[in-house]
């Protein structure tokens, strides 16, 4: 499995010099390599004889933009380039592109300078944001920041070339009255994506995205040092066994659902049948003696294992069959149920999968934490998971603390959202590529647990389950919501469309 690294910007940087270096290619070529990426992909999402306002500073990300207006101006879009005058120098490759735009007939190009900085945009126009570079170091603040004001005020959209400007490529951007960043509607990246793309209080400056490849060194990349991964279908393509002919449902392992509770018996029904549809050979529900009629009626290929109280999970079934057991959707956290989860933690002999109220559980004793068997899965969301630790008020100190809590624990924790985060036990840490808002609905939770279940009941080892298992929740509602809309989405449809995501790795 090779999934894309996140690389940060000081190892990007390294990368483009060592491609110069070794292709060899000059800088201005590698450059062109990039505005011509840049502009094959805006030509084919733009409308033919759209209006251009594209906006340069003095660094290299101004030289990109000044070969893609180039580039479009050729193309015989309406084209003005802003060259905004911020410093006293520009880049030895922005010059180049400057000397290159300066006489090429019709192309605008208006210098706006700090005591004259007011540029016209209309709303119906496109906005290339090629102002700021991945680079900056400190807050768009005086004369940048009213730029970017202007940008935003426009409502014209806008396309940033590399990263919106303003916005740091690894740390929390602070936005203040005196600074500001742009808000793209996409945004065009090169060879790797940054880790700020991955933020949650980052998506309104970043927008949609796009990596787009300009042929940077594959030999740097793969040697480089990297902590943090996007995982794609080609990955989990490298993941995914597909069954073999002799095979039987002994093959594929029997896992152990511990869910529900009176009032949420739902939770046991939607981990279990997910666990049977992720391709466990046999799947047993233990619930309350209220959940029996649900189950056997619901879904009849599941084995039921009853607890000893009516209403809520209070005992454990003999272990020995099991080589996966979830405990967690659904169980609330009667005193009963807890002394359950504490025992099984001390008992089972398999990692555990845990989720729901399981980690509301642990999180009121969290001295149970490092007994947990080494590999056992976490799939707190985001309150779940600060009250396992601790709250924060930006994601890029978040997934520290994520990675840190992974390695101390020995455990893998999956941290669900847009861009899901996996922490492994070694310090990294994948981003997952799939899913959509649909899944913002109550039992999506319960079914990746139960897939997760079913995948490492079937004898995939934890990474392998929290990467692919991830992938296919996120990619089955994927397919679901080109069915309907997004806002319709319930968690059975996530089973139901479990199947042709399956498809989407054969």
């Amino acid at each position: 499995m090779c999934p894309l690294k996140i690389l940060p910007v000081e190892s990007i940087r390294q990368l483009d010099a060592y491609t110069i270096s070794n292709e060899p290619v000059k800088s201005t070529d590698l450059m062109e390599r990039a505005a011509i990426e840049c502009y094959e992909w805006i030509s084919n999402a733009v409308k033919v004889g759209s209006s251009f306002k594209v906006v340069c500073g003095m660094g290299n990300n101004g030289g990109d933009g000044l070969a893609i207006a180039r580039m479009l101006h050729k193309d015989g879009h309406s084209v003005e380039v802003f060259y905004i005058r911020h410093s006293k120098e520009a880049s030895e490759d922005n010059k180049k592109n400057f000397d290159r735009i300066a006489d090429v007939a019709g192309l605008i190009v208006t210098e706006v300078f700090e005591d004259d900085s007011e540029i016209e945009i209309n709303e119906e126009e496109i906005v290339i944001d090629a102002l700021l570079g991945s680079g900056l170091n400190k807050p768009a603040t005086g004369f940048l920041a009213d730029i970017i004001k202007q940008i935003n005020q426009s409502n014209g959209y806008v396309i940033a070339i590399d990263i919106p400007s303003g916005l740091f490529a690894d740390l929390p951007s602070q936005v203040t009255k005196s600074s500001a960043i742009i808000r793209a509607d996409y945004t065009l990246t090169f060879q790797l994506p940054k880790l700020a793309f991955f933020m949650p209080e980052n998506d309104k400056y970043v927008g949609k995205w796009e990596v787009l490849d300009i042929k940077l060194s594959n030999e740097f990349i793969h040697e480089a040092d990297c902590s943090n991964y996007l995982t794609t279908r080609n990955d989990c393509k490298t993941i995914f066994r597909p069954r073999t002919t002799f095979s039987h449902k002994g093959t594929y392992g029997h896992a152990l659902v511990i869910a529900g509770s009176l009032g949420k018996v739902g939770a046991s029904l939607l981990a279990a049948k997910a666990a049977l549809h992720a391709g466990a050979g046999l799947v047993t529900a233990h619930v309350p003696m209220c959940g029996m009629n649900a189950i056997h009626t619901a879904v009849p290929e599941l084995m039921l294992s009853l607890d000893d109280s009516e209403t809520h999970i209070t005992n454990l079934p003999d272990l020995s069959p099991y080589n996966a057991i979830t405990f967690g959707p659904g169980v609330d956290k009667q005193p009963e149920t807890q002394k359950t989860l504490k025992l099984l933690i001390q008992v089972t002999k398999v990692p555990l999968i845990i989720d729901a109220d399981g980690l509301n559980i642990l999180s009121e004793n969290k001295t149970w934490l490092p007994f947990l068997p080494p590999d056992s899965i976490l799939t707190p969301h985001l309150k779940e998971f600060e009250r396992l630790t601790s709250p924060t008020d930006n994601h890029f100190n978040r997934i520290e603390i994520l990675k840190a809590f992974a390695q101390r624990h020995r455990l893998y924790v999956i941290l669900k959202g847009a861009w899901s985060a996996i922490a492994c036990p070694d310090g990294t840490v994948y981003f997952n590529s799939t899913g959509n808002p649909g899944l913002a609905t109550a039992g999506t939770g319960d079914v990746l647990t139960g897939i997760l279940t079913g995948l490492m009941a079937s004898g995939y080892d934890a990474k392998e389950a929290c990467i692919l298992g991830t992938w296919l929740h996120g990619k089955s509602a994927d397919i679901a919501v080109k069915r309907d809309a997004q806002p319709s989405l319930v968690a059975s449809d996530v089973i139901k469309y479990l199947g042709k995501a399956f498809r989407k790795l054969e």
